[in-house]
C-alpha cells in the first residue's frame, strides 16, 4: 500500500533535526530501540512520541538491559545568567560614572545642571534670619547653606533683576528646597517676620516676671531662675541682693530660639538704658531702683508716686521707719494685702521697714518709667503719713501728722465696712 503522509515524514525529519542541534548528550540508545513493532504504527507526532515514552517507561522496568533517561536542557538558564551579569554590570559601570563625573556626562550630552528647585519647599521648616547690615549677597549664601535654595546664583540673579528689592532685618519662615522665588517672595514682606512679644507689666517680682517670660516664649522658668542667679554675667551691682529691681517692665519683642540668658540681659540692659537716659550715675542705680520699687507698689495714681517719694525722702531725712506694708510682706514672703501680719510685722529681715531704719536692702518689684521719674523728682510736700482711702479708686490721703494719718485709716477700715464689694478688696 502506497504511503499517503509526505508531510509527516518531513516534519519527522524536521524534529530529528533540531534534536539533533539542542541535544545536551548523545544517547547510548540504538535508533532502533524505540521503533514501534510492526502493524502498531502511530498516526501523528503525538502519539509516536507517547510510543517511544512508554516503550522507555516499560524498558526501565525490564532490569539491567534498561537505558539511561535523557538529562534536562540547561542551556537556557546559562544563556540568561550570562546576560543578567553584562546587563548589572553595565549599571553599575553608567552609576559609577554618573556619581564621578557628572557635570563632564552633562556637557559631553548638552544636558543643562538645574540650579533652581521647583515650588515652595519639601514641607520641612526653616527660620531663617536677616541680620541687620545683611546685604543681597549674604542673603542669598546663606538661604543655600540653610538649604533653602539650591544655588546662589538662582536666588541672586532675581536680586540683580531688580535693584529695588530690600529686606528687614528678622526671622522669617521658609521651607528646605523652595525655589528661589519663592523664597524671595516670603523675605520680601515684612509681615511674615516671626515675633515673639511678652507683656512685663509695672510692679511685678521677678518670680512673677520669669512666669510672664516662660508664658510668652516657651522657655522653661527653672531657666530664667538659672540665668537670674549669676548676677555678675548680667552687669548688676554687687549690692544687689537678688535680681528684683532690674528687670525693666516693658513689652518685649524677641527673636525666636532666643535664651533666658539673652531675654534677661536685655530686660537688664533695658533698665540701665532708662536709668542712663535720666542721668543716674552707675552708682547710684541700686538705691534709685529701691524707692521707685516701694513707690510702684504703694501709690495707684499718677500724682501720688511722686507724693509718695516725697514721704520716703521726708522719713529718710530724720531717719524715722518707713513702715511700708509692701516691703514688710515682700521680706516674709506674703503675696501681699492691705493689711501686714504680725508674723510679717515681727519678722528679722532686711525687708521690714517696720524693724530697720532706712531703705531695704533691694528693690521688692520692677519699677517702670513712672515710678522711676516720681524717685528722682519727688514733689514738694511735708508729708510723713499716706493711706490709700478708696481701693477701688486708689484715692489716698496723705497727711503731715500722726493724728491725721490715724483719722485716715479709720476712713479706710469704714470705707471695708461699707458693702460686700468692698470688703472683697480690705481681704
Amino acid at each position: 500500500m502506497t504511503d499517503s503522509r509526505p508531510d509527516n515524514a518531513g516534519a519527522d525529519n524536521t524534529d530529528d533535526a533540531w534534536d539533533a542541534i539542542f541535544r545536551t548528550q548523545p544517547s547510548d540508545e540504538p535508533e532502533d530501540a524505540a521503533a514501534p513493532p510492526p502493524g502498531a504504527a502511530p498516526q501523528s507526532r503525538r502519539e509516536a512520541r507517547a510510543a517511544g515514552g512508554r516503550a522507555s517507561r516499560s524498558r526501565g522496568t525490564a532490569g539491567a538491559g534498561s537505558a539511561p533517561k535523557k538529562r534536562r536542557r540547561t542551556w537556557p538558564w546559562v544563556l540568561l545568567a550570562v546576560f543578567v551579569l553584562l546587563v548589572g554590570g553595565a549599571g553599575a559601570v553608567a552609576y559609577w560614572a554618573w556619581s564621578n563625573y557628572e557635570p563632564q556626562i552633562r556637557t559631553l550630552l548638552g544636558i543643562e545642571l538645574p540650579n533652581d528647585y521647583e515650588g515652595s519647599g519639601n514641607g520641612t521648616e526653616v527660620l531663617f534670619a536677616i541680620q541687620p547690615g545683611d546685604i543681597g549677597s549674604d542673603v542669598a549664601r546663606n538661604l543655600v547653606d540653610a538649604g533653602v535654595t539650591m544655588t546662589f546664583d538662582a536666588f541672586y540673579d532675581l536680586l540683580l533683576a531688580d535693584p529695588s528689592i530690600q529686606f528687614q532685618p528678622g526671622t522669617y519662615p521658609l521651607e528646605e528646597e523652595m525655589s528661589a522665588q519663592a523664597a524671595l517672595d516670603v523675605l520680601r514682606d515684612p509681615a511674615n517676620i516671626i515675633t515673639i512679644r511678652a507683656l512685663v507689666r509695672e510692679g511685678l517680682r521677678a518670680g512673677e516676671v520669669f512666669a510672664a517670660l516662660s508664658e510668652a516664649t516657651g522657655v522653661p522658668i527653672e531657666d530664667y531662675e538659672t540665668v537670674a542667679d549669676d548676677l555678675a554675667a548680667l552687669g548688676i551691682p554687687e549690692e544687689a541682693p537678688n535680681i528684683e529691681g532690674y528687670l525693666f517692665p516693658a513689652t518685649y519683642t524677641f527673636e525666636p530660639g532666643g535664651t533666658a540668658f539673652d531675654h534677661i540681659q536685655r530686660m537688664v540692659n533695658e533698665t540701665f538704658s532708662r536709668l542712663d537716659a535720666r542721668g543716674v550715675d552707675a552708682s547710684d542705680r541700686h538705691e534709685v531702683l529701691t524707692i521707685a520699687s516701694l513707690i510702684q507698689r504703694e501709690a495707684r495714681l499718677d500724682e501720688d508716686f511722686f507724693r509718695v517719694s516725697r514721704v520716703i525722702q521726708n522719713r529718710l531725712a530724720i531717719d524715722m521707719m518707713l513702715q511700708f506694708d509692701s516691703a514688710t510682706q515682700y521680706g516674709a514672703g506674703d503675696t501681699g494685702s492691705v493689711w501686714s501680719s504680725a508674723d510679717a510685722l515681727g519678722a528679722d529681715n532686711p525687708y521690714n521697714t517696720y524693724a530697720i531704719v532706712g531703705l531695704p536692702i533691694g528693690p521688692i518689684a520692677a519699677p517702670g518709667d513712672l515710678a522711676i521719674d516720681a524717685a528722682l523728682n519727688p514733689a514738694e510736700g511735708d508729708w510723713l503719713y499716706f493711706v490709700t482711702i478708696n481701693l477701688a479708686t486708689g484715692e489716698t490721703q496723705f497727711s503731715v501728722t500722726l493724728a491725721e494719718h490715724e483719722q485716715g485709716v479709720e476712713r479706710l477700715r469704714a470705707w471695708c465696712r461699707e458693702s460686700d464689694e468692698n470688703a472683697q478688696f480690705c481681704a
